[in-house]
């Protein structure tokens, strides 16, 4: 159940472009801690501006039905940031749109805030 799960994540997110209609997103300096760990605003942020067109995560206020439903499918931050790099499916690869520090962001706010 959990491979069919994680092919249709993969499937869904390949499809996901974005809620600017495909527009570049921009790159910023995720802010830090002390402890060098991008603060949670700044992975909703990334995830408001570039997921939430596509996927559902009631924690980002966001309702997308092309891809899958986050909060149903808890990914873990090792799924969520090999789908943000790499992309497949439908859904692009942010490699280059977004910085690493953005993509380690959102992928820690979507794991910790799927299913909340």
């Amino acid at each position: 159940m959990r491979v069919i799960l994680l092919a249709a994540l993969l499937l869904v997110l390949a499809a996901c472009g974005g809620s600017t209609g495909g527009s570049e997103t921009t790159q910023t300096r995720a802010p830090t801690g002390t402890t060098g760990i991008p603060a949670a605003s700044e992975g909703r942020a990334v995830f408001t501006d570039n997921c939430s067109g596509c996927h559902t995560l009631k924690a980002a206020g966001s309702t997308g039905n092309v891809g899958p439903d986050l909060d149903d499918l808890k990914p873990g931050e090792a799924t969520v940031k090999n789908q943000v790099i790499h992309g497949g499916g439908g859904m692009p690869a942010f490699k280059g749109k977004l910085s690493p520090a953005q993509i380690t962001a959102v992928a820690s706010y979507v794991s910790k805030s799927a299913g909340q």
